[in-house]
């Protein structure tokens, strides 16, 4: 194991020691010996079997028989989430078919951010994620379950369903992906015309066209943003059956590898012989790889938040500093956009996780001891599922990528180093993805501020031809307790063009970005944000800004004695927190933690605070 991993593999052990114990605890004191409804006054059962319909009703008075929960995120809305209407009857008849009972325990909500970017739903969509831990809890809350099956897929959903899991610690749950759609026109045409669009030199209808062509049927987005690395991490801290990921939706290799799911988690159950619990599959080696992961892909920033939420619903402390120093000895192993021209189905073609997984394990990257919910070992995730008779079957995966321009080698990457850096100042601490980069030069700048405090400011200065100058555009009063912390996506287009136009172009923001963001260098999730008294606030027009990369600096060069001098901003928050729904957001609001604590509300009034 490379040394690096081993240090910061023990620090977090030693970090989170107290944490985890009591998580663990209580995991152990909530474990039962029979099955759990059996533990409820008959009365409160009945309510149980009331509902029942065709065998369930035989099944779940038989004592032997375990009771796995459904929690869908399934709507028709959210295009990777749509496949999801037809998994429950699936899930029950393999459940049935494996000697279990499946019943549908709940469902989630799932906004869909790319229906919602740079629109005032985008500020509840952080906050979401919250809400769907929050509704996992109520699902399994009944105490009638002996394990889980969790369906959701994208930004928010997955983590979310995972940290509201991870409180039922005691029972085994298994991930199932919907997959992503086929590939549509290429990132680069349909970056091409949003930039002509935004220049006025197309109609809407035109844009409409081509993103149509983009985002076209069932199935996750199929560039490497938020909900594709969300599937990678999964696989990587596995929960997901292996290889099973990135299987294109409405295949019969997909409802094969649903069935098998199903299958497997009746058998992971305390009732039998390999008793499999979340908590056991959730631990720090596994945090570890997929950090590891995430790294050698160059996957979403929003990670970083997403992964310390879920790792802080086990008991387990990651900071940015553990994401730094594994990025800075992880080798840069694939290239998809927004890393490169490929996307997420190029990398499945090219041999996908099973030979990805191979690599890290020969570069002695990743831990292969830990327990997953395939078995023990990580070696078994080096398999790819193919379909044999109707019924999704492992066989040893690739050993050398189909397109090397889409996955490389520890030996000759990309890149010797992953895709993310953290920055720190007395701006303070910020993240930097620089594998979408292609030019390493961008990863400095040292460029006069221009100051908004809305994304909107910054798009109407655009449109006023504004903009066209070297800069650092600073976009502050995104953060969490700001107004929900929204992605910030749309603004790419208008510093892409600034930047296309010969102009130095940096942006430094205490909001987020999408996962797919490319092209401009950035720092986001800033914290302390502006409004929690990050230094942010204080930021004036034509300030001189350092953006260092390399150095991992992010500073603001204006002498300390004047700093002291100035007033923050009076930021009007009242502008971003009503209307929409939002304003019935305001307790979660106010209690969400910084960005670097996984910008969650819901460990504020736990012992995990």
């Amino acid at each position: 194991m490379h040394k690096t991993v081993t240090k910061v593999t023990n620090r977090i052990i030693e970090r989170s020691k107290s944490h985890r114990q009591r998580y663990l605890q209580r995991v152990e004191e909530a474990k039962g010996d029979g099955v759990f409804r059996n533990k409820l006054p008959c009365s409160n059962l009945a309510h149980d079997l009331a509902g029942c319909v065709g065998t369930c009703r035989t099944a779940l008075l038989d004592d032997d028989i375990p009771n796995i929960a459904i929690i869908s995120a399934y709507n028709d809305m959210v295009s990777a989430h749509q496949p999801y209407g037809e998994y429950p009857a699936i899930i029950k008849k393999s459940v049935a078919k494996a000697g279990g009972n499946a019943q549908f325990a709940g469902g989630v909500p799932a906004m869909c951010d790319g229906v919602t970017q740079g629109e005032a739903g985008m500020d509840m969509s952080l906050m979401s994620r919250d809400v769907i831990a929050m509704s996992t809890v109520i699902g399994l809350s009944h105490n009638v379950f002996d394990g889980a099956i969790l369906l959701g897929v994208c930004d928010k959903i997955l983590p979310g369903l995972l940290m509201g899991g991870l409180q039922f610690g005691h029972l085994p749950m298994i991930l199932i992906p919907a997959g992503p759609m086929t590939s549509g026109i290429t990132n680069k045409d349909k970056n091409k015309v949003r930039e002509a669009f935004a220049q006025g030199e197309v109609a809407r209808n035109e844009l409409l066209v081509s993103e149509l062509k983009a985002y076209h049927s069932p199935g996750t987005c199929t560039f490497y943003g938020t909900a594709n690395s969300n599937q990678l991490m999964a696989e990587m801290l596995g929960i997901h059956l292996p290889g099973s990921s990135f299987v294109n939706a409405g295949t019969k290799l997909r409802d094969a590898l649903t069935r098998s799911a199903a299958e497997q988690i009746t058998s992971l159950t305390h009732l039998g012989m390999n008793y499999t619990p979340l908590a056991q599959v959730i631990s720090e080696e596994a945090i570890v790889n997929a950090i590891i992961g995430l790294m050698a892909t160059g996957g979403s920033t929003n990670e970083t938040m997403h992964l310390v939420a879920i790792a802080r619903a086990a008991g387990i402390r990651i900071d940015w500093n553990d994401f730094a120093e594994l990025s800075d000895i992880t080798p840069l192993l694939v290239r998809i956009y927004p890393n490169g021209s490929g996307d997420i189905n190029s990398f499945q073609q090219a041999g996908g996780m099973a030979l990805l997984i191979k690599e890290l394990l020969e570069g002695e990257l990743i831990h292969e001891d830990v327990q997953t919910v395939a078995g023990k070992g990580f070696a078994r995730y080096t398999e790819a599922p193919v379909l044999e008779n109707d019924k999704a079957v492992w066989k040893s995966g690739p050993k050398q990528a189909g397109d090397p321009t889409i996955i490389s080698t520890v030996t000759d990457p990309f890149e010797t180093m992953g895709g993310i850096k953290v920055l720190s100042g007395n701006l303070g601490r910020a993240i930097m993805k620089i594998s979408a980069l292609a030019d390493g030069e961008k990863t400095f700048v040292e460029a006069p501020a221009m100051v908004f405090n809305s994304q909107q400011e910054l798009e109407d200065a655009f449109n006023a031809d504004k903009l066209n100058r070297d800069m650092v555009a600073v976009v502050r009063f995104q953060g969490p307790r700001s107004n929900g912390m929204p992605e910030l996506h749309k603004l790419i287009t208008y510093l892409s063009i600034t930047m296309d136009r010969g102009h130095k172009v940096g942006l430094v923001t205490d909001g987020r970005l999408s996962g797919a963001s490319g092209k401009v260098p950035f720092a986001i999730h800033c914290t302390p944000e502006a409004v929690n008294g990050g230094l942010l606030a204080k930021v004036q027009d034509l300030d001189i800004i350092l953006m260092d990369a390399h150095n991992s600096i992010l500073e603001l060069k204006v002498p300390e004695q004047e700093l002291e001098q100035r007033n923050p901003y009076e930021y009007d928050p009242n502008s971003s927190r009503s209307g929409l729904g939002r304003q019935i957001f305001a307790p979660l609001r106010k209690d969400l933690l910084g960005a670097e604590e996984g910008a969650s509300s819901i460990f504020a009034y736990t012992d995990e605070n």
